[in-house]
């Protein structure tokens, strides 16, 4: 079958290649630089009463941090930890630290991927990370906070960090932002990491990119193989608004699935009436099943959740268990501090 292919707005591409575009803007990658070197330098850092473990990245866009904190809260939780995520929340409409509720908050209250995660899991959005921490502290039920992002924040003392990168895209072209993705140079990020985690086939050799003394481990995102087998045979519309699209339609090429159109939105993309007519139609003339990510199905008014397959996927890390061992490690050498 033919495949079409429909993009929005979106991460920009010449921020995986150096051209024109990112040349130009290079100098207010400088600014860019010298703002944040300000921030940090006169930034007061506070350490919270329970151990923070950030997962973060160095790179704008999305690398699977929500997936690997999800893998983590849960295996701690097995472990006979009882872990928070503290979580910004993109899009939030907060202004103060809140315990997210499935049942009664929205996208626009939380955001999606916090709204994704309380499915399960205790969340709490908050815009300063500090006074989240302490709100997670205070509680009483909790020992250990499950940074999502906020590698580069310079108000929070972090007790294991550990850095994601998307084995497709890598760096990118290795400029800041905004000529190209990086949040900082990768020489000052690897420096906040205590852990690499290269997340999909390593197509961009970041591996060699990094110091042979940071510890480096590998993982990717396998689908729900009984939502795979229930789409065996049926032609599928994939679309998705998140910060890879294509590692999600890759998923599902790889996975079988007989792909015949596929769309990407940018990332936290706010799905309107008129995009899911459209989808609904394009879907209706190939003969295809609605599949899209958890991320984005969040973001469907209730009404049209039931007419679109949502596929789930989980991390599985190539050496099994040791990200838990190192992050377990990190947790008892701060209770026992």
């Amino acid at each position: 079958d033919r495949v079409i292919a429909r993009t929005m707005i979106k991460t920009p591409e010449f921020w995986n290649h150096r051209g024109i575009a990112s040349i130009l803007l290079w100098p207010l990658s400088l600014i860019w630089a010298f703002a944040s070197a300000i921030r940090n330098h006169f930034a007061r850092q506070s350490t919270a009463a329970l151990p923070v473990i950030c997962i973060g990245n160095v790179t704008a866009g999305g690398t699977g941090k929500t997936p690997v904190t999800a893998f983590l809260y849960d295996g701690l939780c097995d472990a006979g930890y009882r872990p928070a995520i503290l979580i910004r929340g993109y899009g939030a409409a907060v202004n103060a630290p809140m315990w997210v509720d499935p049942s009664q908050h929205t996208i626009d209250d939380c955001g999606d991927e916090a709204l994704m995660l309380a499915e399960s899991r205790d969340v709490l959005v908050a815009p300063d990370r500090v006074a989240g921490a302490h709100v997670i502290s205070l509680r009483g039920l909790h020992d250990v906070i499950l940074m999502d992002d906020g590698m580069q924040n310079p108000f929070i003392s972090k007790t294991f960090s550990i850095g994601i990168f998307d084995g497709s895209v890598g760096i990118g072209n290795g400029f800041l932002i905004p000529a190209g993705p990086l949040r900082v140079s990768l020489a000052s990020g690897v420096q906040q990491m205590d852990i690499a985690l290269i997340n999909g086939d390593d197509e961009t050799n970041i591996a060699a990119k990094l110091p042979a003394s940071l510890t480096q481990l590998s993982a990717n995102l396998l689908p729900d193989p009984s939502t795979i087998d229930a789409l065996s045979g049926t032609p599928v519309l994939a679309f998705a608004g998140i910060g890879q699209p294509k590692r999600f339609f890759a998923t599902l090429r790889k996975a079988g699935c007989n792909l015949v159109h596929y769309l990407a939105f940018a990332d936290h993309h706010p799905y309107s009436e008129t995009d899911l007519v459209r989808l609904q139609e394009d879907a209706m003339r190939l003969g295809a099943q609605l599949v899209t990510t958890q991320k984005d199905w969040v973001r469907l008014p209730a009404e049209w959740r039931e007419r679109i397959v949502v596929l789930p996927v989980a991390l599985a890390l190539n050496d099994d268990g040791a990200l838990l061992t190192h992050v377990e490690s990190a947790i008892n050498a701060h209770q026992n501090s």
